[in-house]
C-alpha cells in the first residue's frame, strides 16, 4: 500500500496541541502515511463514541499513540489500544511533550513500541507495522 492510513490516538484533556503539531508536521514532512484526524468533534454519549472510534480504527492501518506525561489517567486511549488489538490493528506509540522512556504508558502498550518523536523514525515504525496485523500479507 502506498500510503497507509494512521489514526492518532491522544489524551483529549492533555495532549490536544500536541496532536495538532503532529498532523500539522506530517503534512509538511515526507512521511510514508496518512493521518486520519477522525477525533470527535463533539461530546456524545460512551457507547456512540465506542462505536464510531472502533469504525474508523478498522479502516486504518495501523493506530499511532501520542504518549504524553498523563497517560495514566487516559481511559480513551487505553480504549482505543484494546480497540486496535481486537481489530488486529498494529500500534505504537510516539513521545510527546516532556514525556520518555520513564513515563506511565497506557494499558496495552509497551515501552519497546514507544519512541522519541523524530520523522525517521516514525517512518521506520510505519514501515514495520505494514508488515504486522491485518497489514501482513495472507491475512483474512
Amino acid at each position: 500500500m502506498a500510503d497507509p492510513r494512521a489514526f492518532i490516538s491522544f489524551d483529549f484533556d492533555h495532549d490536544e496541541d500536541h496532536k495538532n503539531l503532529f498532523v500539522g508536521q506530517s503534512k509538511n514532512s515526507r512521511v510514508p502515511f496518512t493521518i486520519q484526524d477522525w477525533s470527535a468533534k463533539e461530546a456524545m454519549p460512551q457507547g456512540e463514541w465506542e462505536r464510531l472510534v472502533e469504525e474508523k480504527i478498522r479502516r486504518c492501518n495501523m493506530v499511532i499513540v501520542l504518549v504524553g506525561q498523563y497517560m495514566k489517567t487516559a481511559t480513551g486511549v487505553a480504549k482505543e489500544i484494546r480497540m486496535a488489538q481486537n481489530n488486529n490493528v498494529p500500534f505504537f506509540g510516539v513521545y510527546v511533550g516532556n514525556a520518555g522512556p520513564g513515563s506511565n504508558l497506557p494499558e496495552g502498550l509497551i515501552s519497546w513500541r514507544t519512541i522519541a518523536w523524530t520523522w525517521a523514525g516514525i517512518a521506520d515504525k510505519v514501515e514495520q507495522m505494514m508488515q504486522e496485523g491485518k497489514n501482513k500479507k495472507g491475512w483474512f
